[in-house]
């Protein structure tokens, strides 16, 4: 076994972009519990192996995965084609391998990341909408969180073009509420769509793309709006208390919570520079309670619940460190390890299938390697 030895990146999405990292120590002043840190285990390593290189046994000519293009009908997963590169889920697998130390010319799967980032380049359309048959504001979220994580690495003139563009059409697109939802300009908002431009807000700030402060305060207020903070927030009687803690669906009283929601909420107070809250003492305690329920309900034929939850769980757990983190992650690692296929692959059989639920575990187990710069503390 080998320690996770990670760096903190000083400053927030509300601070200057481009600070230099410090050695992780509890004593660093940075407002992060560091520890205890979580080993990485050989067999962590081995499926994370695994699974990349069934990714790039898997990955299209053309640099894309192909997945079922489509988007959530309640508990389902409705999709309109089958057969197309989906650029939602080629940034996800981009990442896995930026994740992994991999990047355009350098690595063992260099030639599988150049040819990720040349498809998501071919998608960033005139206004920057990211988008590839369909698919929407989810999928601009992550090729704009993927496209900041390679130019943080590499400074390439031409992925900066792009991604400022894809950030100011994010910017574009926040409505009245502070949020966004899952097609452009929309009136209404909801929280599984606002972390993911959140996310590639802070990305892209953290090196230097522009993002107005303005965004940051309004999305920073949607996402508090959006807890659960009492019995009258919740709109239903104190039989429902248990929900204390979770963050809703939408901003409106009586929008269901999740665990998923919960740990968007969290991820999503972390990514607008907010360590320290109470709605962030309760939300982690939520997901604490909550993760053997989770898992028990959704991860064995790895929904798109399950992975949605545990991509923003495990992000925020780890921001949290100590305890908090050290439990969640070694629990949930076991949970994968157990989930993975012979062929090194991870199921997703409600979504867009393999190459979502394999790009998002293998995401999870790299998060301790801390080589992707959204993942360092």
């Amino acid at each position: 076994m080998r320690v996770a030895i990670c760096f903190l990146m000083a400053g927030s999405l509300a601070l200057a972009a481009n600070a230099v990292p410090l050695v992780a120590s509890p004593s660093d002043g940075q407002g992060f519990d560091s520890g205890p840190l979580v080993d990485i285990t050989h067999e962590q390593e081995l499926a994370t192996e695994a699974g990349l290189k069934w990714l790039v046994e898997h990955q299209n000519a053309d640099g894309s995965w192909t997945s079922k293009v489509g988007f959530k009908l309640n508990n389902t997963y409705k999709y309109t084609l089958s057969d197309r590169g989906h650029v939602g889920v080629t940034a996800l697998a981009g990442m896995a391998f930026l994740a992994g130390g991999h990047l355009p010319g350098r690595g063992e799967y260099r030639e599988s990341v150049d040819r990720t980032l040349n498809f998501v380049l071919s998608c960033v359309q005139e206004d920057g909408y990211i988008t590839q048959a369909g698919t929407r504001m989810y999928s601009h979220a992550f090729a704009t969180l993927f496209l900041a994580e390679i130019y943080g690495m590499t400074h390439r003139e031409d992925v900066r073009l792009k991604l400022q563009k894809s950030v100011d059409f994010i910017v574009k697109c926040q409505n009245t509420e502070g949020g966004w939802r899952y097609v452009p300009l929309a009136r209404e908002s909801d929280m599984s769509i606002v972390v993911c431009q959140v996310l590639a807000l802070r990305a892209a700030r953290n090196i230097g793309i522009r993002v107005p402060k303005s965004t940051i305060d309004r999305a920073a207020r949607y996402v508090v709006d959006s807890a659960v903070t009492s019995a009258n927030t919740l709109g239903f009687t104190t039989s429902y208390r248990g929900e204390i803690g979770t963050f809703r669906y939408q901003k409106e009283t009586r929008s269901r919570s999740s665990f998923p929601l919960t740990a968007a909420g969290v991820t999503a107070l972390h990514g607008l520079g907010i360590y320290s809250d109470e709605l962030i003492r309760k939300g982690v305690d939520y997901l604490n309670e909550e993760i053997d329920s989770f898992n028990s309900n959704r991860g064995r034929s790895g929904h798109y619940f399950f992975w949605y939850g545990h991509y923003y769980g495990v992000q925020a757990m780890y921001t949290q460190g100590g305890r908090d983190w050290e439990n969640y992650f070694t629990k949930l690692r076991a949970f994968l390890l157990e989930m993975q296929e012979s062929d090194g692959s991870w199921p997703n059989r409600e979504g867009p299938g393999s190459a979502f639920g394999t790009a998002t575990a293998v995401l999870i187990l790299e998060i301790p390697y801390c080589f992707l710069p959204i993942f360092q503390r």
